[in-house]
């Protein structure tokens, strides 16, 4: 089976100098490889057909089939690493934390250890929204709002 320690290990090496990045590698039976990027600037198709090439030429189909997926992080999806915040300055998210309370705001500001959201509260009309700070390490999960408007 091929290890997920040399796909992330080729994922890391290709996306080196460019502003893209892996999010998550995974090898499932069957050697079925997923590897999925994001970057500080759209992720396009050129991106992850580059990044495909890149590891089919390192990886021997005679020693070992397998399938390789090659994707783009999913707006719909939880983010998974502080780097994607961001890119997502001032978008609105919906964030649960450890103690499985929710916020949902406005993203206005991120430094090295927290984020701070400009917290919506639907409940109470008229008041003014706060300005909540959450530590990184309390994010259970925090995925961006879609808006179709």
């Amino acid at each position: 089976m091929i290890e997920k320690a040399k796909v992330t290990d080729l994922a890391h090496e290709c996306l080196e100098d460019t502003d893209k990045y892996l999010v998550d590698a995974q090898v499932k039976t069957g050697n079925i490889i997923t590897v999925v990027i994001d970057g500080d600037s759209p992720v396009v198709i050129k991106d992850c057909v580059r990044l495909s090439k890149f590891i089919e030429g390192r990886l021997d189909r005679d020693a070992e089939d397998y399938e390789l997926r090659v994707t783009s992080f999913g707006a719909d999806k939880p983010l998974k690493l502080k780097r994607q915040y961001k890119k997502n300055m001032g978008r609105e998210f919906n964030i649960v934390l450890d103690d499985e309370s929710r916020v949902t705001g406005k993203m206005i500001a991120i430094d090295e250890d927290q984020i701070t959201v400009m917290k919506k509260d639907e409940k109470r009309k008229g008041h003014k929204p706060e300005e909540v700070k959450i530590n990184f390490n309390d994010i259970k999960e925090a995925a961006i709002v879609l808006s179709f408007k």
